[in-house]
């Protein structure tokens, strides 16, 4: 465990002018909060919040930094208070330790809207000062450094979540070393086996090749050195966990690793680097398609390097980053290095951590917030957005576009703009015109194609890879059904109000829709359509004196006059308006009705509790949010939508005469109360090619008893034949069938 006084050493070997009594003073606030707090491993709580500070000293960030790590866990876990802090330690670092505290319990596997809504205020809080973020990762380091301490079933869930979340934000932020090392904590604990199968291979690759790396170094180095290059050169071997990743997601065996060798070349300038480059390239073979400026075009968490493979020494693959001592820097710690204190004689002057890329990033995820999206596609989007591996591809006007691996011409067109991505119809890739499905690759010129009728369709969803475009086609897609809601209910008011004599008005309506429930006309008015808002509710809130006669309202939407319904799928349905009378309608209407095919058709269509058999007279009740839903005429349900004409639906029956389907029918039989009698029913309605579905009974008096049976049948004659023949089993008093 490190010392107090250790940690002030190691602020001061970077910032000699460091404040000392805040550091002081932090420890031992901390120190009597926390009192004789135990960790899991038994170890004083207080060695936790110490070595987390130890960590970001290693970043070499400023004295308030370590001093909020210090204080970390004080509000969440001892009496203090946000108002104590302030008053010892000032409001910033007060604000600093409250913004971690509600952070503390975030369970990032849970519920999908529990956990969407715990990282929206993680990302909240980074948005406010990235220190919070800094401090955090900090604590999950430390935390997974001593994961072996919890409870074997705590493991798994905390490695999850840190490989989920932590360790993708942390290499988000550029803050590489902090990625890997994350990674390679979680990897030992989720997948032990496979941790323990490559930490051995690479262990046996290292001592076979023995000197490789020492040799290459020199090589390299003396090079360099030939044509006057001041370089630095080092080496290293692969972390388990990446070695695992890239044979998984290429599918290769460990003995079909090319790479597992990298050496890094730091040098004194931009220009440095690309002399470097060539000095490598003159010397050894390049292996095609490996490499990689990230100089020209950085990554979007600031992070600058060429990448280049060669054949090296040893006809060795070998995988080289070249780059200057600041871009060293930024890769190692990432938006922490805009925070690293400089002295007077850095020249290179570094940005603030709210001019980098990183955080750009940051901004435009928090924006998504704003976009009323849910919880999950919120979630949907960040995730996307932090696992992805990136291709730069160009507009023609030379903007670069960074995008996820995998991303196509849709994914790209929404990336520009959102307006720009509904109305995309096609797309030119390296000037040919090529399918919207088409995966970018870096470098890839892409000139969007648009037409001003074009509406996204819903299918797109499954071809795009960036949360912003799916969330872009899902709001596209629920505004042009809420556009044909909106019309039927419009074409439904207007008839309304025709028939009673009124004229329908959208700026009329807009006055009472407090009244409705509504703060939209357009909300209101497709709720109509979709059977959720009466009409007779509408005309009652804009004339609350005016007597509709009951009929009136019902002949609104009657036998004159059509309205189109479309389906999800995008099939229109031509469905004539209602008769005034469901018992007394007209068989000519039912010839013009919208067929259906039991629950197959393209509209949402469903039987009610005590089902319906073809051969039935039908009506179809429109329910908000479902679709329709199918009664017989008789059934006593109907009653409850006297009052709703406008959700009354005519429909027929369109059964495909070589199909194999039964339809759900509901039978009441009174039987004598005694043996055999449920096993003679049992036996004629098998021997009548009926299927029981459920049973139930009832004993009603002591010599009968109550048997309602759900049941199976081909069609309205099959069900009437099968009736007739339990009628005249002499163990059967009564059947009829039961219509809710």
């Amino acid at each position: 465990m490190m010392r107090q006084y250790e940690l002030v050493e190691h602020v001061q070997k970077y910032k000699p002018d460091v404040n000392e009594s805040l550091l002081n003073k932090a420890y031992v606030y901390a120190m009597q909060k926390h009192g004789k707090q135990k960790r899991a491993n038994g170890d004083p709580y207080i060695s936790h919040p110490l070595e987390v500070a130890a960590i970001l000293t290693d970043m070499r960030l400023d004295e308030a930094t370590i001093a909020v790590a210090l204080l970390h866990d004080t509000i969440e876990d001892t009496t203090a208070t946000r108002a104590e802090i302030d008053e010892i330690f000032g409001e910033e670092i007060g604000a600093l330790v409250e913004g971690l505290t509600k952070l503390k319990k975030l369970d990032l596997v849970t519920k999908r809207a529990k956990q969407a809504e715990n990282l929206r205020k993680l990302l909240l809080a980074i948005s406010d000062d990235v220190r919070v973020l800094l401090v955090k990762l900090a604590d999950r380091l430390h935390n997974m450094r001593t994961l072996d301490f919890v409870p074997l079933e705590k493991r798994a869930r905390i490695a999850e979540e840190t490989m989920d979340i932590y360790a993708p934000l942390a290499g988000r932020m550029g803050m590489q070393d902090m990625r890997d090392e994350l990674e390679e904590l979680s990897f030992r604990h989720m997948n032990a086996e496979a941790y323990e199968t490559v930490t051995k291979r690479l262990d046996e690759l290292s001592k076979s090749n023995s000197g490789l790396i020492r040799k290459i170094e020199t090589e390299l180095g003396d090079l360099f050195e030939e044509h006057g290059l001041n370089a630095t050169v080092s080496g290293r071997q692969k972390k388990p966990y990446s070695v695992f990743r890239k044979m998984q997601s290429k599918s290769l065996s460990f003995e079909q690793l090319s790479d597992v060798y990298g050496f890094r070349v730091v040098v004194d300038s931009v220009g440095d680097c690309y002399r470097a480059l060539g000095i490598i390239h003159t010397r050894w073979s390049v292996v095609p398609g490996r490499f990689k400026d990230y100089i020209s075009t950085p990554k979007q968490n600031d992070y600058r390097s060429i990448h280049t493979t060669i054949i090296g020494p040893s006809r060795q693959r070998v995988e080289t980053q070249i780059r200057t001592a600041r871009m060293h820097e930024i890769a190692e710690y990432g938006v922490a290095a805009h925070t690293i204190y400089k002295d007077n004689s850095v020249a290179e002057k570094a940005l603030l951590p709210q001019d980098s890329n990183a955080y750009s990033w940051l901004r435009r995820t928090i924006e998504q917030l704003s976009v009323g999206d849910n919880p999950e596609e919120f979630l949907e989007h960040t995730k996307l957005e932090l696992f992805h591996d990136q291709v730069f591809c160009f507009t023609p006007k030379g903007q670069l576009i960074a995008l996820p691996r995998g991303a196509t011409p849709i994914d790209f067109a929404y990336a520009v703009h959102t307006d720009i991505g509904d109305t995309t119809v096609g797309a030119k890739i390296n000037g040919r015109i090529m399918p919207l499905v088409t995966q970018l690759n870096n470098g890839d010129e892409v000139e969007i194609i648009r037409s001003g009728v074009q509406v996204p369709p819903a299918a797109w969803e499954e071809i795009v890879v960036t949360g912003k475009a799916r969330a872009a086609i899902r709001r596209a897609t629920r505004a042009a059904v809420r556009k044909q809601y909106s019309g039927l209910g419009y074409r439904i008011l207007e008839r309304t109000f025709t028939r009673a004599g009124k004229v329908f008005s959208r700026d009329e309506m807009s006055t009472v829709l407090h009244r409705l429930g509504f703060r939209d006309v357009e909300d209101a008015i497709a709720a109509v359509g979709r059977g959720e808002l009466s009409s007779k509710d509408v005309m009652t809130a804009l004339f609350p004196d005016h007597q509709i006669e009951r009929n009136v309202v019902k002949q609104s939407v009657a036998d004159e006059g059509w309205f189109n319904l479309r389906s999800a799928a995008g099939m229109i349905f031509r469905v004539p308006g209602r008769s005034k009378n469901r018992r007394d309608r007209k068989s000519k209407n039912l010839e013009d009705a919208l067929p259906i095919r039991g629950t197959g058709t393209d509209l949402a269509v469903s039987f009610g509790a005590t089902g319906a058999v073809p051969g039935d007279r039908i009506v179809g009740i429109m329910e908000p949010g479902k679709g329709i839903t199918i009664y017989p005429i008789q059934s006593p349900m109907l009653t409850e939508y006297d009052d709703q004409p406008e959700r009354w639906i005519d429909v027929r029956w369109d059964i495909d005469e070589s199909g194999n389907q039964r339809f759900h029918a509901k039978i009441s039989l009174n039987g004598l109360n005694e043996p055999g009698t449920l096993a003679e029913v049992a036996q004629a309605i098998a021997a009548s090619d009926t299927n029981i579905r459920n049973l139930s009974m009832i004993r009603v008096a002591d010599d009968f008893t109550e048997m309602n049976i759900d049941l199976e049948v081909w069609d309205l004659k099959h069900l009437n034949k099968l009736i007739g023949v339990l009628r005249r089993m002499a163990c059967v008093s009564s059947v009829s069938r039961i219509y809710e």
